[in-house]
């Protein structure tokens, strides 16, 4: 349904479900009184700069311009975002190194997490210098420690749960053993010290190194069952990890194959499936599967997340089937014209994408405003 923006201001909703048409920067300056610091994740696919003729927006402008422009759109996000919460931006290589100085500054140096590396591509280019198969999501956080707190680990792989078994029948039920020692650099005395296994053989720390315990906390763990010794009861002391009580997940990478966050000709599959456009289809879309491993990671059921740069509307897209709610803006009108039949499919159930993952059904709506 398309309404017009004075009944946004009439109806502030906290659990937008919106595609806005209209200049990214005129939108953000209309809508802080009614976001600011209620957005726990953005993600922005901003013009690369390379000079390319695409058919949805203009990616050749001069270079002072395309970074003052994007500054302007930074400088305004920032505001948006949550204490916790974090921006993800897509780019290559034409304008990466001065978006990474750009960011520095708005957000500050301290507050960059990361550069993730995604495999875009997983076919060779034999048409230029070198076959370019990568582009970059440079992470900053609104503020790196409460970032650092909201992070999800990604789930756990089979491969990792396998390690959890039960060799002594504990009934307390799957662990796995971990080291007990750690460096010895700020170790105290009393971490070094012998532990004598239950058949009697005694076991110092290895060398450069000393026990995570000290030797009191050590017995109390030896006869609350959480030491492993081996199945001969003389091996090196190791602590039992219970599946139970652990938070069992994956510390998620920077390098992003193209099996993990899918690929570009992945996307254009995507929007094809879709069957909305008449004739040209978006130019540089994304996968759906590459926003499903950034809100994973960045946000939670609930959460909003904000787009000033909609394209083909994957962001909201992907939001909408993880139980996110969403603001997505782009200024070209072809744009979303596409993008809200894209929703509308999301809405009845569409398969393609993420969908089987999910097993996603379908459900809800979404509201189009024109912001003129």
């Amino acid at each position: 349904m398309r309404i017009q923006k004075q009944i946004l201001y009439d109806n502030p909703d906290n659990n937008p479900h919106y595609l806005i048409c209209g200049d990214n920067l005129n939108v953000l300056k209309s809508i802080h009184s009614l976001y600011d610091e209620k957005i726990s994740l953005i993600y922005i696919d901003p013009p690369y700069n390379r000079g390319d003729n695409f058919k949805f927006y203009n990616d050749a402008m001069k270079h002072d311009k395309w970074i003052n422009n994007i500054e302007k759109v930074l400088l305004e996000l920032k505001s948006f975002l949550k204490r916790d919460g974090s921006i993800w931006i897509s780019i290559d290589d034409s304008e990466m190194a001065y978006l990474k100085v750009c960011c520095d500054r708005v957000f500050g140096r301290n507050n960059f997490i990361t550069t993730i590396v995604w495999q875009k591509r997983n076919t060779r280019e034999n048409r230029n210098i070198f076959s370019n198969n990568h582009e970059y999501v440079l992470v900053y956080a609104k503020n790196k420690s409460h970032f650092k707190k909201k992070r999800k680990l990604l789930p756990a792989t089979e491969e990792l749960l396998r390690r959890y078994k039960n060799p002594d029948n504990d009934p307390r039920g799957l662990w796995q053993s971990i080291t007990l020692s750690v460096q010895a650099g700020h170790a105290v005395n009393s971490q070094f010290y012998s532990i004598v296994s239950p058949t009697g053989k005694k076991h110092d720390p290895p060398k450069g190194r000393c026990w995570i315990y000290n030797e009191t906390r050590i017995k109390e763990e030896i006869n609350n069952n959480n030491i492993w010794f081996g199945e001969d009861g003389s091996s090196v002391p190791r602590l039992k990890k219970f599946l139970s009580e652990s938070n069992v997940g994956i510390v998620p990478e920077t390098l992003w194959t193209s099996d993990f966050a899918g690929t570009t000709k992945d996307a254009k599959k995507e929007l094809i499936s879709l069957d909305i456009y008449d004739k040209d289809i978006f130019d540089t879309p994304k996968p759906e599967l590459l926003l499903y491993r950034i809100m994973q990671i960045a946000s939670n059921s609930g959460d909003i997340i904000m787009d000033c740069f909609a394209g083909s509307g994957t962001t909201c897209a992907v939001a909408h089937k993880c139980q996110r709610n969403y603001i997505g803006i782009d200024v070209d009108e072809k744009a979303i014209k596409y993008a809200i039949k894209r929703m509308e499919k999301v809405c009845k159930g569409e398969q393609g994408g993420i969908s089987k993952v999910l097993e996603w059904r379908g459900g809800g709506d979404f509201l189009s405003l024109s912001w003129k």
